[in-house]
């Protein structure tokens, strides 16, 4: 039985917090080694939030593709057209730059599947050290700096 964050997402989204960062466990995902339905779930997460959007706008379009819509694998998400993404971020009010967002996303998964059979740890089995992961993890269109450290923030202790 995996936690909901639902009600603990929208309680950490007063002033003060806007600006702090949103774990992993607080939406729910629990990382554990060689999980790769926590690690996808993460990175989604972290992909989100890595673009320039408040944190708990992300959070809820995380919860819109993963949670309610269950596009909980690199697999079930490319089973989406661009517009039913686009249309789940607009449903979380991730509006700018949703429909590049939803592309991305698609090509996200796309990518991790054709060359990592879908998934994180596949990735970090292919890579030498934290540094060559973390360089396959930029290889991914719309994955800079700022998603690669959210998701190291919390990934990194189940994957090094």
């Amino acid at each position: 039985c995996h936690q909901r964050a639902g009600r603990q997402g929208r309680a950490q989204a007063g002033p003060l917090n806007m600006a702090r960062s949103i774990t992993a466990l607080e939406l729910g995902i629990e990382l554990k080694p060689d999980d790769d339905d926590g690690l996808f779930k993460w990175f989604i997460a972290s992909f989100l939030m890595g673009k320039r959007i408040q944190a708990p706008i992300a959070a809820q379009a995380y919860k819109v593709i993963v949670e309610e819509q269950g596009r909980d694998t690199a697999r079930k998400l490319q089973h989406c057209t661009s517009r039913e993404l686009a249309a789940m971020l607009g449903r979380a009010h991730y509006v700018r730059y949703d429909e590049t967002t939803a592309q991305r996303l698609l090509d996200l998964s796309a990518k991790l599947s054709a060359e990592y059979a879908g998934k994180i740890t596949h990735m970090r089995r292919a890579s030498e050290s934290r540094a060559s992961f973390e360089k396959r993890l930029g290889e991914f269109d719309g994955v800079g700096p700022k998603t690669i450290e959210i998701f190291m923030r919390d990934a990194a202790k189940v994957l090094f």
